[in-house]
């Protein structure tokens, strides 16, 4: 995958306690935030960033994310009868560096409405927490988005497609994203799918399995209503299929660039403190992450190589915790894994994750 552009932003967005008020000021005349004011019981909410403004998403398509948008999604559930929440904003592999500043931003102003009750997270296409993932039966991904004006084109007039449905075993979810319509994207353990406007095919992979196969056949179900009986829909098994099928005649044979799976470098922990005067960040940890040695004078970040948690101290300064977020961009940036999620919370907040991702206390480690 290309570098997005959004990785450029800077985020060091979060100033001081006036800015804070003015936040809460500007969150109180949010239209988007007005139902989850009014929100008691447990439920999600989804909005999309358009044109820097925040814009509820139909029910219907929580799920359903254009690769060119950046998206907030709240979580409302219940712990210990007490509402909690959980605030994401995603980042689609062609949303811009605006967009991404918008979203982060929105962000931050949704929790300070919540009076900072919500756990921040950063999320990326292709890369989503188990949390986020396991909002949606399913995770669709299709290319577009708002500025390329994308929704209610005719069959005719349809650029063609081709979707990838996969299931991640851990998660137990099947994603869909839109892969390059070429032969070469085709893989025997998985089923696709080749929208061509009045034609849709689905192609069962030989080694694939029964539910990627049904969230297929659910969304070919879906074109066929959407079209109003104008898209014709086959389904296909890759060791029935001759090479002059129609299907594999529609595909271009072009090769296809490979991504890179992110490297696996062992946990490490980092803290960020403005102890000497100056903000300084330091490993502090090579090989895990020791709750005993946290200071909650200061903030702690744990890189899993699969997530970055961020760990507010309950007595970290205030310039601290305003550029807890701005670190982490800017140390992912610079990782090998700059794609992983970001989770940020407060000694107030849980999560499941987090606390997977602090070391037994005889975990041994290096100081540096």
């Amino acid at each position: 995958m290309d570098e997005p552009s959004w990785q450029d932003t800077n985020l060091a967005l979060f100033g001081s306690d006036e800015d804070r008020r003015v936040k809460k000021e500007s969150a109180m005349e949010e239209e988007a935030w007005v139902p989850v004011l009014h929100t008691h019981e447990p439920r999600i909410f989804v909005w999309r960033i358009e044109n820097f403004k925040v814009r509820p998403i139909n029910e219907h398509d929580y799920g359903q994310f254009y690769n060119g948008d950046s998206y907030i999604v709240l979580n409302i559930s219940k712990k210990n009868d007490a509402l909690a929440y959980d605030v994401h904003f995603w980042i689609g592999q062609h949303s811009t560096q605006d967009e991404y500043g918008a979203a982060a931003y929105k962000t931050v102003e949704l929790d300070t409405l919540l009076d900072g009750a919500a756990v921040q997270h950063r999320e990326v296409e292709n890369h989503e927490s188990k949390l986020f993932k396991s909002y949606f039966p399913t995770i669709r991904i299709l290319n577009g988005g708002v500025k390329s004006g994308f929704r209610h084109v005719t069959p005719n007039e349809y650029q063609p497609r081709l979707l990838h449905f996969c299931l991640q075993e851990k998660q137990k979810l099947v994603v869909m994203s839109e892969v390059e319509l070429s032969a070469s994207s085709l893989n025997s353990g998985d089923v696709f799918i080749l929208d061509l406007g009045t034609t849709a095919f689905q192609w069962n992979g030989k080694h694939s399995n029964k539910e990627e196969r049904y969230q297929a056949a659910q969304f070919l179900h879906t074109l066929e209503s959407e079209r109003l009986g104008r898209c014709k829909t086959t389904v296909l098994d890759e060791e029935s299929v001759e090479d002059n099928d129609e299907f594999l005649r529609a595909l271009p044979n072009i090769p296809v660039k490979r991504t890179k799976k992110d490297m696996d470098v062992g946990k490490r922990m980092y803290r960020l403190s403005d102890e000497s005067g100056e903000l300084k960040f330091e490993l502090i940890a090579s090989n895990g992450a020791p709750k005993r040695i946290v200071n909650e004078d200061d903030v702690y970040f744990i890189d899993t190589s699969k997530e970055l948690f961020v760990y507010l101290g309950s007595h970290c300064s205030l310039k601290e915790k305003q550029n807890a977020l701005s670190y982490a961009h800017s140390y992912l940036q610079h990782s090998t894994h700059p794609l992983i999620p970001i989770t940020v919370l407060n000694a107030n907040q849980h999560s499941d994750a987090m606390e997977e991702a602090w070391d037994p206390d005889r975990t041994q480690y290096y100081l540096h």
